[in-house]
């Protein structure tokens, strides 16, 4: 199915991806103006293959492959813009980071750089609640591209020389204390 207008047939749309998305609010998905507020708000709207717009409009189509094989899913940084900035209070934010779980689930992932990316952010945090920068990067390139970790050497001693990122971050007692949270995060997805 295209996206062109002069070939969509609107007597056949799917649903179910709206439906997926934004459980229990799905209308809201559907009641999207195509105003492009979202895709004026995004910062990374530049690098995307799809504008949030764009997606917004597959989503409500129920264009699930082209959707979840897009990589503006994976561009997107959950700063929660367009969430705020959206007339009709749609839950971008969250339908996004359904829409990467769901990308997970069926092993569809346009890299595997951006899957292993989502689920080391999602450890790190888990595990310090916080960020650690330094153990991110190197989990995250252990993932996806051991050797790639070589073309960010420099920028990384850069870094670390100016006291932009150190070695260890001290001890705030955060550790574990995401894990009651993810824990229960875990035990919703098992319910849907």
């Amino acid at each position: 199915m295209s996206v062109n207008s002069e070939t969509l047939d609107l007597t056949h749309v799917d649903r179910t991806l709206a439906q997926q998305v934004t459980p229990g609010r799905w209308e809201k998905m559907l009641s999207c103006i195509q105003c492009g507020t979202c895709t004026a708000s995004c910062p990374a709207a530049h690098a995307m293959d799809l504008s949030p717009r764009r997606m917004w409009r597959m989503v409500q189509l129920g264009m699930t492959e082209e959707v979840l094989r897009s990589r503006s899913i994976w561009l997107c940084s959950l700063c929660y813009t367009c969430h705020v900035r959206c007339p009709r209070g749609i839950p971008l934010t969250e339908t996004i980071v359904r829409l990467k779980e769901l990308a997970i689930e069926r092993g569809i992932v346009s890299s595997p750089q951006s899957g292993a990316f989502y689920r080391t952010f999602a450890e790190v945090m888990r595990r310090y609640g916080r960020m650690r920068e330094v153990e991110f990067m190197a989990r995250y390139f252990l993932a996806s591209s051991p050797l790639a970790a070589l073309g960010f050497a420099r920028l990384g001693l850069t870094m670390l020389a100016r006291g932009k990122i150190g070695l260890e971050l001290p001890r705030l007692g955060g550790e574990g204390r995401l894990d009651r949270l993810f824990q229960r995060v875990a035990e919703l997805e098992a319910q849907r």
